[in-house]
This record gives C-alpha cells, structure tokens and sequence, in this order.
C-alpha cells in the first residue's frame, strides 16, 4: 500500500482539569474523554502548574475556589508565564465574578451542574478562540520580526553609503550580493556589520588613550 495515501489521524487534544473536588474530576473526564480529548487532573493550583511545566495542554478548565492558589490566582500565572489557554469553573452564576474571569483572559466559563451538551460546544469554542489568538500572535511575531530585518538592512545600507560615499541603491545591491554569494541572509549580514561598527566605535576612544600615552 502506497504510505503517501494513508491520512494521518488529528492529534487528540489535551484538557487539565483542575479541581479538588474528586466527584467533579471524574464527571468531567467522563464527559470529556467521551468525545476523543485526553484528560488529566489537579486538585490545586500548585499541582496544576506542575503538570504544565512538564507538558502545556491544550486548554484547562480551572474550578474558582481551590485550596491554597485560588482559580484567579492559577489564571494570572497561566496568563504571565505560559501560553496555556483556559476556562473557569464556578458553583455560582455571579455576573461580576464572569466580568472577572474575563479580565483575566478566560476564554470561556461554566456554571455547576454542568452537561455534555454544555461542556462540549464550550471546549469547542475556546479551543477555536484559543487557536485564534496563537495564529494573530504568530502573525504579530513574523511582522515584528520582518519589520525589524527591514530597519537592520536599511541601517546597514546606509552605514554603506556614508562609509564608501555611494548611493542607496549601490550599496544595498553590494550589500545582497555579498548576502548571496556567502549564501547567508541578508538581514544576517546586515546584522554582522551593524555590530562591527558598533564595536569599532567602542574601540575608537580607547585607541584614543593609547596615542596619547
């Protein structure tokens, strides 16, 4: 059988849960691993960023109230220290505690008892929103990184042109070609001669003292 045919099944997506109650644990995973995602527990904060550190899931669903680090305190650290999407779990339908939530980047929050027919459209949705936000910071990254490339080669192009008293278009054609033909990037090579100057120019005062003595 041809390999190249065979469709390579979707990785199973991840889900912490994060609860010290055992009965909550269990009607979760029961509910969760039904539809095909991986579950796995921690009753409390502390436990919780444990298993993150070893491995990031794809989402957490984090109970409010938790022994020691409380669910908003876990949510501040996942939202400073990881890239772990979340949720909140709540026994209390309180508007200002959803306002909460939602300042602190939740995606999405449920209120005990909860049913399949809950939980799975909601772990849907912050999942999608969650790959959302991965793609705009991945497309935020590449910007920021094609914008600085593009003032490092203008700078060197220019360093080119005040060194050897040429015009902009010479010097980046030289500056490309020397890029090519040592088959690095340009932005590298740009780089590379901005960090010369800048180490020529802290060179320049103590090549000073040394004339002097």
């Amino acid at each position: 059988m041809d390999k190249s045919l065979i469709t390579a099944k979707p990785a199973r997506r991840r889900i912490l849960l994060v609860d010290d109650d055992v009965v909550t644990l269990d009607l979760l995973s029961h509910l969760i691993q039904h539809d095909g995602y991986i579950t796995e527990r921690a009753a409390s904060g502390e436990e919780a960023l444990e298993r993150i550190a070893l491995q990031e899931p794809d989402l957490a669903l984090l109970d409010v109230v938790l022994p020691g680090m409380s669910g908003l305190e876990l949510a501040k650290r996942l939202q400073a220290e990881t890239t772990v999407p979340f949720m909140f779990l709540s026994c209390r339908d309180d508007l200002a505690l959803v306002r909460e939530a939602t300042e602190y980047g939740a995606l999405g929050y449920l209120v005990k008892p909860f049913t399949r027919e809950q939980m799975i459209p909601a772990i849907e949705a912050a999942l999608a929103s969650a790959e959302e936000i991965r793609q705009l910071r991945r497309t935020e990254f590449n910007l920021t990184a094609a914008l600085a490339a593009g003032r490092e080669t203008s700078m060197a192009v220019g360093l080119l042109m005040a060194k050897f008293q040429t015009d902009r278009n010479t010097a980046f054609e030289v500056l490309r070609d020397f890029a090519r033909s040592n088959r690095r990037r340009l932005n590298e090579v740009a780089q590379n001669l901005l960090a010369a100057e800048e180490t020529l120019n802290a060179l320049k005062p103590m090549m000073t003292k040394a004339r002097i003595r």
